[in-house]
């Protein structure tokens, strides 16, 4: 019972309250729209799935499939009357339409009936302003599909044809030949789409765009002549249009310095989108980190928020990276681990094996792509479990490709890369839409193979073609709106020089704001002056490439095909999953501790009433029987305490844990205090009366009961004065412990994560400290004080004897109990059967060897009754009589000890003075008889030991008694039989 006070409070109890979804009150759950779905706060899918009722105050969130938007209530909320808010209006989920109709150039688009953003449903209406005719239909509905029932018009300028226009020129760097002669495609669509500009009325009315260009060979040094040669060359260029992201980081350079804008339709480097070192530079070929918006899209769809990077230490790489890395963090996703290598990747792939990463980000080229899958297939990092996203201009059979610097075969590469997914800048429209030339981007590759007259794919930049047809409608609607500005101002395009920075300033501008409907899709800067395009997602299935989506980053615009397939049936966990198991006590173990309390408390109840029903009598009164009721009491109290150790997450919930961590302490602080007080009180007061000095020991012979329970009192307060401070200061409170993950029986990709409830407190420890130290102290002096009075008698309180044993077996259970305790503190049943059984073990002993004696002595001696007779007839003064008269019997006792003591010495000293007497009287040899009875005159007798001396004298009452063989005789009025009975005690 002792320190099993705090070492029982730190047991564990395991489990967890979980929120309670059985209940048959709350909202009934509802159903989501067609084509959504809801979002539960708090709950796991699985719950969703058991779930009847959510409680009220519940809030709900509709989320709808990509492409499409929630129409009415987004959030729904339980009331307290058992219905959700705004049932009366539907919340559904329709497609979306593009939202470029709801721009119209040099008129207005007036939306009807649309909330957020246009739906099924929603129709524009166009006007043109003054000047301008409608050229198309004045209305558009968005239909199911999520497209609009007509192309969008455009708001034509009212005025005759003019001969007479301005010229505009264009320099261009095209390259024709070298590392990627892009130009040989790039160059007709540049002459195609000057030609549709210089066709239209409605833009640079007033103007015509004419073009001058040299082959730069995708060469730095060749385009540096070239450069040279537009710029000192007349006619003054307004712009100039690179290819080639090498050529391209010159030109922009050098552009800054002569006031002119770049336009390229051919750079992919993430380099260019540095607005410092490049203020001029736009380009409608989208950055290599176009790649990455859509891989966030794609980690936010299937629910990942970790992944992993390897990289070939190149710049274009580097680049892209650190702009992923920018993109996820601002998306809440993290970069867990991060990886590069230069020429041989099996090091960082033996990493990211040994780093647990799923979802891994590939940037590197084609070879280096098939050293590394050949690294995966060994360290068995693909499968089920993994996911890779690599760039999607491989070729598609390029791990099929024989590479002497791999040791993987074809089937074990095939195996690696199974399921990985890529992104791909899309080139051209996949929608059959018109564009702002009036052509669908079939119509523009039909139009564009009949110029080139040869295969396309023989062509180089045949790709990027539609994206060198769109800077050219990107210049000229940019300049359009310029020259409107210009004129506000009093100035002319045809008035641009380099050293004009104004009219260039206008031309950013106009050129930053573009927005339209390109054969390449929709054309948009962004901020660092990169296009924004359409991606292309694939998936390799079955070793060929699969369309599985595209992502239109400029409108955030997701198009699934839903025909993903993974390998396990569904998209895998970004890391491994921790499932959360709270560890139960055993409710074996409970019961059968319960049952053993039970009946100790049935033991303590039964003692208890015996104490109180006999405490009239002599031989129960002289054992202190208040103490003795404090100590059954106790143990109840302490016995009471083994059912609160017990409880867990399995019984009750979270939030009843505290209640039952401070019963736990309260039962067991108060219980060892009464129980352990009371038995500490009696042996104290013995020790205190019967080993201290004669006169001391006189003036405490008197026994004041008041004081034993004034002690017992002051105990069990110190205990409750430290308790409530505890509780108020720094109450107990429910801690978890987490243990080792542990890999679950099944295969399945998760870990298990047991954990464990304590009771604990902030500064627990100080706790600790001060309730070891004071307890531990009054045990050990328990200890001391039983064993010092072990040989001492006394009848006022007679089981004095059996109480030290009892104080011996609390205190060797609670000191190995305690510390037993504290080392198994993370094995709740150990832990439980160590503290509970204590607790019984020491109550049981404990009542038994204090009341069972008692109880057999009455039994068997029937001493209830003569008490009972004795006690009626001298009243209630016979005890105190009797003890008065056995103390001073006690004292007499030790007085005659001491004289006869003194008179055994003299008697001694008397027979060695006859005996040298007698030898004397030997050697004078008297003849006369009479002289010997003379002799033995002088004495009063003799006996075999000799002549006894004349001191001695057998006469006196109480020597009669003593020696002489008729003692027993003797009547009580001779000689006082209880005097020598404490003789020879």
């Amino acid at each position: 019972m002792l320190l099993l006070l705090l070492s029982a409070v730190l047991i564990p109890d395991p489990g967890s309250g979980a929120l309670g979804l059985n209940s048959t009150t709350g909202c009934e759950i509802i159903h989501p729209p067609r084509d959504g779905g809801i979002r539960y706060r708090g709950l796991t899918p699985d719950q969703v799935q058991t779930v009847r009722f959510l409680p009220f105050d519940y809030e709900i969130e509709y989320v709808c499939r990509p492409d499409r938007e929630i129409v009415g209530p987004k959030v729904r909320k339980c009331l307290p009357n058992g219905t959700w808010t705004e049932m009366g209006h539907a919340s559904r989920c329709l497609r979306t339409c593009p939202k470029i109709h709801l721009i119209l150039e040099n008129g207005q688009a007036v939306p009807r009936g649309m909330e957020r953003v246009p739906v099924e449903g929603t129709w524009v209406e166009y006007h043109c302003n003054p000047g301008f005719r409608l050229v198309g239909s004045a209305r558009s509905n968005c239909t199911k599909v999520g497209r609009w029932s007509f192309p969008k018009p455009i708001c034509e300028l009212r005025r005759p044809i003019s001969t007479g226009r301005r010229a505009v020129h264009i320099g261009a760097l095209f390259p024709m030949s070298g590392g990627w002669p892009g130009g040989q495609a790039c160059l007709p669509a540049v002459r195609m789409a000057l030609e549709d500009v210089n066709r239209r009325r409605d833009i640079l009315p007033d103007h015509e765009l004419r073009l001058i260009h040299h082959d730069s060979k995708c060469d730095p040094g060749q385009a540096t002549k070239y450069l040279y040669e537009l710029l000192y060359n007349d006619p003054i260029k307004i712009i100039l249009m690179p290819g080639c992201s090498s050529v391209s980081t010159l030109v922009a350079e050098a552009a800054r310095m002569w006031n002119l804008i770049v336009l390229s339709y051919g750079s992919s480097s993430p380099a260019l989108s540095n607005r410092q070192r490049f203020p001029t530079f736009f380009r409608t070929h989208p950055s290599a980190t176009l790649h990455n918006p859509t891989r966030v899209q794609l980690f936010k769809k299937w629910g990942w928020t970790k992944i992993a990077t390897i990289q070939q230490t190149t710049e274009v790489f580097t680049s892209t990276l650190d702009d992923l890395d920018q993109r996820v963090k601002e998306a809440g996703i993290e970069i867990t681990f991060r990886q590069s290598f230069f020429s041989d990747p099996a090091a960082p792939v033996r990493s990211l094996k040994r780093q647990d990463a799923r979802i891994i980000v590939g940037l590197f080229y084609e070879t280096e792509a098939r050293k590394v899958f050949c690294e995966v297939y060994k360290e068995k990092l693909y499968g089920k479990r993994y996911v890779w996203f690599l760039i999607g201009w491989y070729a598609d059979n390029w791990f099929r490709i024989k590479d002497p610097a791999i040791n993987c075969t074809e089937a074990e590469m095939a195996e690696a890369v199974e399921g990985h997914v890529t992104t791909e800048i899309v080139m051209l429209n996949p929608e059959n839409t018109r564009s702002i030339s009036n052509m669908t981007s079939q119509e523009f590759i039909e139009k564009l193979q009949k110029r080139l007259g040869k295969n396309p794919e023989e062509t180089g930049g045949f790709q990027e073609a539609p994206l060198a047809y769109d800077a050219i409608w990107a210049l000229a609607l940019a300049l359009n709106k310029t020259s409107a500005e210009l004129v506000k101002k009093g100035l002319r395009l045809e008035d641009f020089n380099y050293n004009n920075k104004n009219i260039t300033d206008e031309i950013y501008r106009a050129l930053n704001s573009s927005a339209f409907e390109g054969v390449s899709g929709h054309v948009v800067f962004d901020a660092s002056g990169s296009r924004m395009a359409w991606t292309l997602i694939e998936q390799l299935q079955g070793g060929v490439y699969k369309k599985i989506g595209y992502y239109d980053s400029t409108k955030d615009n997701l198009s699934w095909y839903n025909n993903d397939k993974w390998i396990g049936d569904a998209p895998p966990a970004d890391y491994t999953k921790v499932i959360t198991t709270f560890r139960f006590l055993s409710q074996k173990l409970f019961i059968s501790v319960s049952v053993l309390a039970s009946l100790g408390i049935l033991l303590a109840i039964i003692c208890l009433a015996f104490n109180i029903y006999n405490g009239h009598v002599r031989y129960i009164q002289n054992s202190q029987p208040y103490l003795n009721n404090m100590t059954a009491v106790g143990c109840t109290l302490a016995l009471a305490a083994v059912f609160p150790l017990g409880l867990d997450g399995y019984h009750i919930r979270a939030g009843l844990f505290p209640f039952v961590c401070q019963a736990r302490l309260w039962l067991l602080g108060l219980g060892f205090s009464l129980a352990y007080g009371s038995m500490f009180t009696k042996i104290w007061w013995v020790h205190t009366v019967f080993t201290k000095k004669e006169e001391k020991k006189e003036r405490r012979k008197t026994l004041e009961p008041w004081k034993l329970y004034a002690t017992v009192g002051l105990l069990v307060g110190l205990d409750v004065v430290m308790l409530a401070i505890w509780q108020i200061i720094d109450p107990l409170h429910r801690t978890i412990e987490e243990f080792t993950k542990e890999e679950p029986k099944t295969d399945i990709d998760v870990s298990i994560l047991p954990q464990l409830e304590h009771c604990s407190s902030t500064k627990m420890n100080t706790w600790l400290g001060i309730f070891y130290g004071f307890k531990g102290l009054l045990l050990l002096l328990g200890i001391f004080l039983a064993y010092e009075t072990k040989s001492v008698s006394t009848e006022k309180i007679n089981d004095h004897r059996a109480v030290g044993m009892a104080i011996y077996n609390v205190a060797v259970l609670c000191l190995i109990t305690a510390p037993v305790t504290m080392i198994l503190n993370s094995q709740q049943d150990a832990a439980f059967a160590f503290a509970s059984l204590a607790v019984v073990f020491s109550s049981y002993i404990t009542l038994v060897v204090l009341f069972v004696p008692k109880m057999r002595r009455l039994i068997t001696r029937g001493e209830w009754q003569s008490e009972q007779q004795d006690t009626m007839k001298t009243g209630s003064s016979t005890n105190n009589n009797e003890e008065e008269k056995s103390r001073l019997l006690e004292k007499e006792n030790r007085e005659l000890e001491k004289i006869i003591a003194e008179k055994e010495e003299r008697v001694s000293e008397l027979r060695q003075q006859l005996q040298d007497r007698q030898q004397l009287r030997s050697r004078r040899r008297p003849s006369n008889p009479s002289s010997r009875d003379g002799c033995a005159a002088d004495n009063h007798f003799t006996n075999a030991a000799g002549p006894m001396p004349t001191l001695y004298q057998p006469s006196l009452p109480l020597v009669r008694c003593l020696v002489s063989e008729q003692a027993d005789k003797l009547g009580r009025s001779n000689c006082d039989g209880s005097r020598v009975h404490l003789l020879y005690k």
